[in-house]
């Protein structure tokens, strides 16, 4: 036993008050280039790191602080449906899966319904949080952008989604294959009433959320790098038996190929919806003021000399 090493430093430090325990998120490693960022840094950059563009994963209230006015919302609440349908069990029990995800997210579902403004612009937005069971779609969440949809009709206000999803629920069965006609729907009605349906795409949106409300917008933007597909390149290449070529269903090569509209960076995603929104409802852009004329000295000393 090293009496310096377990009796003498740890009274010297807690003489000196030395905090001993350290935030394991301090730092944050960037998956493409390695290097590390600071925590703060990473937060105040909307978790984008500065050097490489790489788009971290958020939770659905920081994308809705990030994106609302002032960070200011109102969240609506989720229609009540029935938590395990199938009493469907695997490895543990679905009950049991739904309480561990409430607990990491709080979060009731994978959806997160909001009310307030980009810019001035009253909206409606929906957001998929990826943490919450890879944000599948089942009936709680269904039934959550349907209501949306409804919402949106209600007030006369466009609806903005941001899809991150691996696709239905497994739990649930062919109740989630259910949800893609229905919010399917959702989206018609929405179009009939001439309201804009903007889609971003986010890292990833897969399965049968690709196959349903996440391509059917008027406008589909894709932040930097996401992958965008119905299944996995991997399942695709074990099926046609082929290599795929290099960034296949990542955001930037669907754009080229005409399956996504524009890559924006989560940086300037206000601004764009903003822009795109006040396109589409022909709000009247603001005049830029006229600038004073200035003349010439030639030609103000010509006008001030009196007449002969």
């Amino acid at each position: 036993m090293n009496w310096i090493t377990n009796y003498v430093r740890p009274k010297i430090n807690s003489m000196l008050g030395r905090r001993t325990d350290m935030p394991e998120n301090l730092w944050i490693k960037d998956p493409e280039t390695g290097e590390m960022i600071f925590h703060k840094d990473l937060e105040s950059n909307q978790f984008v790191i500065p050097a490489s563009g790489h788009h971290m994963k958020i939770s659905a209230k920081e994308r809705l602080k990030y994106f609302f006015d002032d960070g200011k919302y109102e969240v609506l609440e989720n229609p009540k449906v029935v938590q395990d349908p199938l009493k469907f069990r695997d490895e543990k029990r679905y009950t049991d899966r739904l309480k561990e995800a409430k607990t990491k997210t709080g979060l009731e579902d994978a959806i997160l319904n909001a009310l307030g403004t980009i810019e001035g612009l009253p909206v409606v937005v929906t957001v998929q949080d990826f943490a919450f069971m890879g944000g599948s779609l089942g009936m709680a969440a269904g039934e959550a952008i349907v209501h949306a949809f409804e919402v949106a009709l209600q007030r006369r206000r466009p609806l903005i989604l941001f899809a991150a999803s691996g696709g239905a629920r497994m739990q649930e069965g062919i109740l989630s294959l259910m949800q893609l006609p229905r919010t399917t729907v959702g989206v018609d009605r929405l179009k009939e009433a001439g309201l804009p349906y903007i889609v971003v795409l986010t890292n990833p949106t897969t399965g049968g959320v690709t196959a349903s409300y996440a391509m059917l917008g008027d406008v589909h933007i894709a932040e930097p790098g996401a992958l965008i597909g119905f299944a996995g390149p991997r399942v695709i290449e074990q099926t046609i038996r082929e290599k795929l070529p290099d960034g296949f269903q990542r955001a930037e090569y669907l754009m080229e190929h005409g399956m996504v509209d524009m890559v924006v960076s989560r940086l300037e995603m206000r601004q764009t919806i903003s822009r795109l929104l006040k396109m589409l409802l022909k709000v009247p852009q603001a005049e830029k003021p006229l600038e004073p004329e200035i003349l010439p000295p030639a030609v103000v000393n010509a006008e001030a000399r009196p007449q002969a």
